[in-house]
């Protein structure tokens, strides 16, 4: 049976150098909870919703075979629903599957998600070009020797800003 678990990229990097994880959710380690949560994979949205949302860092959502943990596990009633724990550290070899978490919870394939990366930043590539032909064009109206090159670097400064800040703002 696969069960889920969300968690802080860092922390899962952390657990597959150190051969252990043991956060049980955000802030809160499986010492202090007695167990690590974890969800089906029906539930994983909710779990997001209601816990993860807001995190700002980045997530992934960890795919756990339970044949291969070498600790206890069940499912235990929370609220209307049953959720599964497990009562151990989990070793990082029960985990068959490791996704990136968007930012609205959702999981894409790595190639679906570079090629809309590389789309982005092509597209915004092109967008600075377009801006510095522009600006070359413009200088090159000017009847002053500097005009085209101060021209295209006017457009490269405001075509390389905008392209630095979509990005920064995409995260």
């Amino acid at each position: 049976m696969e069960i889920f678990h969300i968690a802080r990229a860092a922390d899962w990097e952390a657990a597959r150098r150190s051969g252990s994880y043991t956060v049980s959710t955000l802030d809160r380690s499986l010492e202090e909870e007695g167990f690590l949560h974890a969800a089906h994979r029906d539930q994983v949205p909710t779990v997001f919703t209601r816990f993860y949302r807001d995190a700002g860092v980045p997530l992934v959502l960890l795919t756990i075979d339970t044949e291969r943990l070498g600790v206890p596990w069940q499912e235990d009633q929370v609220g209307d629903e049953r959720y599964p724990h497990i009562y151990g550290p989990l070793d990082p070899k029960a985990v068959v599957r490791v996704q990136e978490l968007t930012r609205d919870g959702g999981t894409g394939s790595f190639t679906t998600l570079f090629v809309q990366e590389m789309l982005v930043r092509v597209f915004l590539a092109l967008g600075v070009m377009l801006l510095i032909a522009l600006g070359l064009t413009l200088g090159r109206q000017l009847d002053v020797s500097w005009a085209p090159g101060g021209g295209a670097l006017a457009g490269l400064l405001v075509g390389g800003t905008a392209f630095w800040l979509v990005l920064r703002r995409r995260g």
